[in-house]
């Protein structure tokens, strides 16, 4: 009897393994949720096997950082607009509504389609004018990081840009524990206005996923994971994006994720306008890392031609200037009297070029406390005066720090009302 016994209990845990491991191997054979900081998923219900998505172009107001709130054209109350999301094999059908003043269509950026779901209008579809609607579907035989975006040119600088993921068949291997989606955009906006100039050739506020640095909420990873950042662009400037700390593989283009034995190796890559990047790397040492462009005006906020000599003291220095200084998004008053340097020595002045980085970088740039979200738990104090422009925070954190912020993050979760967040 106890043989008896001895050979069902052994025959039961033997189940209960095999089941424990089934559940290990699916997991390990289902991919992550691509995550979009600062920017929603676009919501769909399935009718009869297809996936349905309602997608509504209009105007916007986007809060780039604290104090600097633009109004743009955007999809579903941001710009960019919410991530799609889909598997490889799915049929999908996208309800889009026009609510912008003027004519638009909707070009899915790098997707093989028939031509009148292209959304090239004139060519393939007539224009979705004002009020009107259109119904976009197809089947999705890709997979990879692609895009979606008004076709008409000067709405493409004021905002309408979404991402657009879809997931392969069989999962990417080795496989990520972390995945984000960074958008690259950039606005011309006086520092009077809150409407970018979509004729301009150069820009004074970049940003990832509708924020400049520090507003850019940081990715928080556990030592040792490995992750994958796709990276997408529309906009007019090319953009060398930079990875402090690390070296990782290039895995993939707007085109499809690479083969392996092709993937090159680096800390930057250079994403080029209307074009698509994956790189992967396995956060092995813990830090706070910095993800940016390396273009050097790329990385500070609100450049402008006339700022340079309004900010030097004495000489050049216009009436009223010290105040309207003060009054800038995250300018510390209490290091705005007298624009203490800092540091400088008093022969600074007769320095040639200087100041450069002076009133662009440090304490009195700083806005901690109204950036401050649980991602940003633990930075020194003053961090957020050295992150500007197209720049944001890849932070590796050791098991305690990681679970400390997640449980920040739950706790804030909890504690939006239903309908979501303000952009």
């Amino acid at each position: 009897m106890n043989a008896r016994r001895e050979f069902f209990r052994s025959v039961l845990q033997l189940g209960a393994g095999a089941a424990a491991l089934a559940k290990i191997v699916k997991a390990q054979q289902t991919p992550v949720p691509v995550v979009t900081p600062d920017i929603a998923d676009l919501p769909f219900k399935v009718d009869t096997g297809v996936k349905v998505f309602h997608l509504i172009a209009e105007p916007v107001k986007q809060m780039i950082v604290p104090g600097r709130t633009f109004d743009l054209w955007g999809f579903n109350g941001s710009a960019p607009g919410p991530t799609i999301q889909a598997n490889e094999g799915d049929r999908v059908r996208i309800i889009f509504e026009n609510h912008l003043p003027e004519p638009t269509a909707i070009h899915w950026h790098g997707l093989e389609l028939p031509i009148e779901m292209d959304g090239v209008p004139g060519i393939g579809q007539k224009a979705v004018m004002p009020g009107e609607s259109f119904l976009y579907e197809f089947l999705l035989h890709q997979n990879g990081t692609f895009f979606y975006h008004s076709h008409m040119a000067m709405q493409e600088m004021v905002g309408m840009l979404g991402g657009f993921i879809i997931q392969p068949k069989t999962p990417y291997a080795p496989r990520a524990d972390k995945d984000y989606l960074l958008a690259l955009q950039e606005y011309a906006v006086l520092p009077n206005s809150t409407i970018p100039n979509s004729m301009s050739m150069e820009f004074n506020w970049l940003t990832f996923n509708g924020k400049a640095g520090p507003a850019s909420t940081p990715l928080i990873i556990r030592q040792g994971e490995r992750v994958r950042i796709r990276i997408v662009n529309l906009g007019m400037d090319h953009h060398p994006i930079h990875l402090h700390g690390f070296t990782f593989w290039e895995t993939g283009r707007e085109g499809a994720r690479q083969p392996e034995a092709i993937w090159p190796r680096g800390n930057t890559t250079l994403v080029g306008v209307a074009q698509a990047r994956d790189i992967e790397f396995v956060a092995d040492r813990p830090g706070d890392w910095m993800l940016h462009c390396h273009l050097p005006h790329h990385m500070m906020n609100q450049m402008a031609s006339i700022v340079g000599p309004m900010t030097r003291l004495g000489q050049g220095m216009q009436a009223g200037a010290g105040n309207a200084m003060a009054n800038m998004p995250g300018m510390h008053q209490e290091a705005t009297p007298g624009m203490s340097m800092g540091g400088a020595p008093q022969s600074a002045n007769q320095v040639p070029l200087f100041p450069q980085d002076a009133f662009m970088e440090g304490p009195m740039m700083a806005m901690d406390k109204e950036v401050d979200k649980p991602e940003t738990y633990g930075l020194p104090a003053g961090w957020s005066g050295f992150v500007g422009g197209m720049m944001t925070l890849v932070r590796v954190l050791p098991p305690e720090q990681y679970e400390k912020i997640t449980q920040l993050k739950s706790q804030t979760a909890s504690t939006i009302p239903t309908g979501g967040t303000d952009k």
